[in-house]
């Protein structure tokens, strides 16, 4: 397991590069998921990495586990990846912005403050 100073550091990072609330995620993974003729249940909508962030997003601190972390590190470098190829994707990069928004990074939200 992480130790408390690498977890403080990481809660924050992850908590920074998504800036959607879980309200804004769970929102919009049902309406990426949305056919025309059929809909998943909202529990199921998106994918699972994208479940998994708003599972965490709902969570406190000392409830998470090793497996929380794990998808906490991959959503923090993979955000940050792609922000600094693209250096913030322009409003017309919406192939880029909705697959950022399917972990919970609007690159078009002001970041929190």
């Amino acid at each position: 397991m992480t130790d408390a100073l690498e977890l403080d550091a990481l809660w924050a990072e992850f908590h920074r590069v998504v800036n959607m609330t879980s309200q804004e995620l769970a929102t919009w993974l049902r309406v990426r998921d949305a056919g025309e003729e059929t809909e998943p249940l909202p529990e199921q909508a998106g994918t699972p990495t994208g479940q998994h962030v708003l599972a965490i997003l709902q969570k406190r601190r000392t409830d998470l586990t090793d497996d929380d972390i794990r998808v906490m590190y991959e959503v923090v470098d993979s955000v940050t990846a792609q922000r600094d190829e693209a250096n913030e994707p322009e409003a017309d990069d919406t192939r880029r912005r909705h697959r950022l928004m399917t972990v919970g990074h609007d690159p078009l939200k002001p970041p929190h403050s």
